[in-house]
């Protein structure tokens, strides 16, 4: 596996049917490496900490390879990484092999494997439909949330090097089926 994008958004606030809708899901792709903390991405907008940032979610990654399956569904929307709220971009992310607790070196860090992303209307509003949302809920395309056991910076090009497999525990798509 390897990061295909580095991704940070600031605090938007924008009108979604009438309502004031604050969110952070809209991530961009940076050309700098970017700083994973013990809690949160250095620099990258959270604005629901109940669901997003802390131990368990400090960091999100998204498949590259997922992105096909989801430009077929909205061909008209204008895509760029980070479209999924991500903050790494990783070329071949795949939720069926991963499993709970597998640990990886990237870049200067040491990352673990915590859980799965679960939708939230901000992804709705992110796709201008809510469709997505239930789309979303019916694949185990769910992306991963990362524990920093290392913090330090990471880049695009950065490769994942496995430290320890945890094929005893579930895998994230396993998780995040038991969830819906």
């Amino acid at each position: 596996m390897k990061i295909i994008s580095t991704n940070l958004g600031d605090k938007r606030e924008i009108d979604w049917k009438g309502k004031k809708v604050t969110t952070g899901i809209f991530k961009f792709p940076v050309d700098d490496s970017i700083f994973l903390d013990v809690e949160t991405v250095k620099e990258d907008t959270i604005c629901d900490r109940n669901y997003h940032g802390g131990i368990d979610q400090a960091v999100y990654g998204y498949s590259l390879k997922h992105y096909d399956f989801w430009k077929e569904k909205y061909p008209n929307l204008d895509w760029s990484y980070g479209m999924f709220g991500e903050n790494l971009t990783i070329d071949d992310l795949d939720e069926t092999k991963i499993h709970v607790g597998d640990t990886y070196k990237v870049g200067e860090c040491i990352v673990e494997v915590t859980k799965p992303r679960q939708p939230c209307m901000k992804l709705g509003v992110r796709f201008n439909n809510m469709k997505v949302v239930k789309q979303f809920w019916n694949t185990t395309m769910s992306g991963i949330y990362f524990k920093i056991l290392q913090i330090g910076n990471v880049k695009a090009g950065d490769v994942f090097e496995q430290l320890k497999s945890c094929p005893e525990n579930p895998t994230i798509a396993e998780v995040y089926e038991t969830k819906k």
